[in-house]
């Protein structure tokens, strides 16, 4: 069940509104099956065992990340909330949420996809009502779409990680300044 989905937002109700990647062109999406959803929920640590799912999981889930993602949006825009996405995120978040219990091995927390999705919604509610909204940025990458919170000193990071984007708009960059530096040197002489 192991996708290593990539966690660079601050917070994980964003990295959950990243799982539809590049909204602006190709548009990946991560939660085509309720595998692929409940691996989500394992590898964000919300849980460590979860229900198998339905295909209603998966479009519920995905009703509610474009809410985050629409909200999270409209936050840090400074305009006001979508009502209909702030509908969406409401019903989620007065669900169940999961339920950690402490077992001879320690921590433990079993779940179903919509307990999962409930606490997601909560971590949202709190995100999106919380001191890091001023924190929040979408990453600088044209073709990324992640929302981050952007912990930096001075907050001066540009991307929502080094690995996924922050490497490939540099390299590109160097790229194009190689590119160019031929000839700026013949033009100089």
């Amino acid at each position: 069940m192991n996708l290593e989905h990539v966690f660079v937002c601050g917070h994980p109700a964003l990295d959950f509104a990243a799982t539809l990647r590049a909204r602006r062109s190709t548009r990946f999406e991560m939660f085509v099956t309720p595998d692929r959803l409940n691996a989500w929920y394992v590898e964000s640590g919300l849980v460590d065992t979860i229900t198998p799912g339905e295909e209603d999981d998966v479009r519920e889930a995905t009703r509610v990340r474009e809410a985050i993602y629409r909200l999270a949006t409209n936050r840090r825009l400074g305009e006001d909330f979508d009502r209909e996405a702030l509908a969406v995120l409401n019903a989620a978040a007065r669900k169940t949420p999961v339920t950690p219990q402490l077992t001879l091995a320690g921590r433990h927390t079993d779940a179903t996809p919509e307990q999962a999705l409930a606490t997601v919604a909560r971590q949202a509610v709190e995100l999106l009502s919380g001191p890091d909204v001023p924190l929040m940025k979408e990453c600088g990458n044209p073709e990324c779409t992640r929302v981050y919170i952007d912990r930096s000193r001075g907050m001066r990071r540009q991307w929502c990680g080094m690995e996924s984007c922050g490497n490939r708009i540099k390299a590109a960059a160097y790229r194009a300044r190689k590119k160019t530096a031929p000839a700026t040197a013949i033009a100089a002489r």
